[in-house]
């Protein structure tokens, strides 16, 4: 509000939600050194004015895209991973929804925005490379807690260690993102996963449906 006036200040004419989702495929599909200011505004259909009063600077712009993709990472994995769900089903689920976004590109597979593009930043970048690391562990505790769960239920079987497990379960994921990004076939992503699945929580148990005379 208008100190002096008393008067509210004009309201925002766009939806942050839909141009930040633009900003982060601009950044998706280039990298961070790769998309300008100039492609971005075209993206967001705003100013530099109006991007600058908005959402900072170019770097403050791509952090915020990221931290927007770990939130609804870390969500989409926490849904996957509750209990109430068999864990090797969350976990298939948590893959294949992954490889599905991977695959998915304006102009071909372009893998993981978190890894695709903070890994190069991380470099040069303490903030990027921070928020990188804290998405990371933050994947991996989710990931952990529920394992540690399952092997409690016998879900997974034997005397696994469950940060190693999370560890590689969270391997997995990278891999898969990176073998999107370089042209790798849906059918060999797919097969990447369900032997993870099958290494992480071991052979499944089926009921035979052969009827014994």
């Amino acid at each position: 509000m208008n100190e002096k006036t008393g008067r509210r200040g004009r309201p925002r004419s766009f939806d942050a939600e839909e141009v930040l989702t633009r900003a982060r495929d601009v950044f998706w599909a280039a990298g961070f050194s790769g998309s300008s200011l100039d492609d971005l505004g075209a993206a967001m259909a705003m100013n530099r004015p109006s991007l600058y009063n908005a959402f900072g600077d170019k770097t403050r712009l791509y952090l915020t895209t990221l931290e927007r993709y770990s939130a609804e990472s870390m969500a989409l994995i926490r849904e996957m991973l509750d209990p109430a769900r068999p864990v090797a089903t969350g976990l298939r689920q948590i893959y294949a929804r992954a490889i599905a976004s991977y695959l998915a590109g304006p102009s071909g597979a372009r893998g993981c925005f978190l890894i695709g593009t903070a890994a190069t930043e991380a470099v040069g970048n303490p903030a990027v490379r921070r928020l990188l690391h804290d998405s990371l562990a933050d994947f991996e505790r989710a990931f952990e807690t529920r394992f540690r769960i399952a092997l409690k239920t016998g879900e997974i079987a034997g005397e696994a260690d469950s940060v190693l497990l999370a560890r590689m379960a969270s391997a997995i994921l990278h891999s898969l993102a990176v073998r999107a990004r370089a042209g790798e076939t849906r059918a060999v992503l797919d097969a990447i996963a369900d032997g993870g699945v099958g290494m992480i929580c071991g052979p499944e148990r089926r009921t035979s449906k052969v009827k014994r005379r």
